[in-house]
C-alpha cells in the first residue's frame, strides 16, 4: 500500500487524509491495531537501473487518534506536504517506532 510519510526521529508517521475510502476503517489502520509488528519499504525507481535503492525499516506500530504526539505528526507531514496545509488529515494516524533498518543500493 503506498503511503506518503515524514520521519521525526526513529518514528515514522503516516495519517489518513481525507480522500474517498471505500471504509472509513481502514485495512492498514486495523491491521496494525491488531499485529503491531510491521515494515515500511520505501523504494527509489529510475529507468537508468544503476540508480535504484530501497530502505526497509522495520518497527512496532501505534495508532493515534488524538493528542499531543498525533498534532506533532499532523505538523511534520504538513510541513512535507502542502497538501496537508490546505486540507489537514482528520483520521488517524499511523506512528512507527522503528526499531530495525535495511537498506540496497545499485550503486
Amino acid at each position: 500500500m503506498p503511503i506518503v510519510f515524514a520521519l521525526d526521529g526513529d518514528t515514522l508517521y503516516s495519517a489518513v487524509d481525507r480522500k474517498p475510502k471505500r471504509s472509513p476503517r481502514l485495512r492498514r489502520i486495523e491491521n496494525a491495531r491488531a499485529r503491531p509488528d510491521v515494515t515500511i519499504l520505501v523504494d527509489h525507481y529510475e529507468e537508468d537501473w544503476s540508480r535504484l535503492w530501497w530502505i526497509r525499516l522495520r518497527g512496532r506500530a501505534r495508532v493515534l487518534d488524538a493528542g499531543e504526539e498525533r498534532d506533532r505528526a499532523l505538523t511534520l507531514l504538513a510541513e512535507k506536504y502542502p497538501q496537508y496545509r490546505i486540507d489537514a488529515p482528520d483520521g488517524p494516524v499511523l506512528a512507527v517506532d522503528i526499531v530495525d533498518v535495511r537498506a540496497w543500493s545499485s550503486s
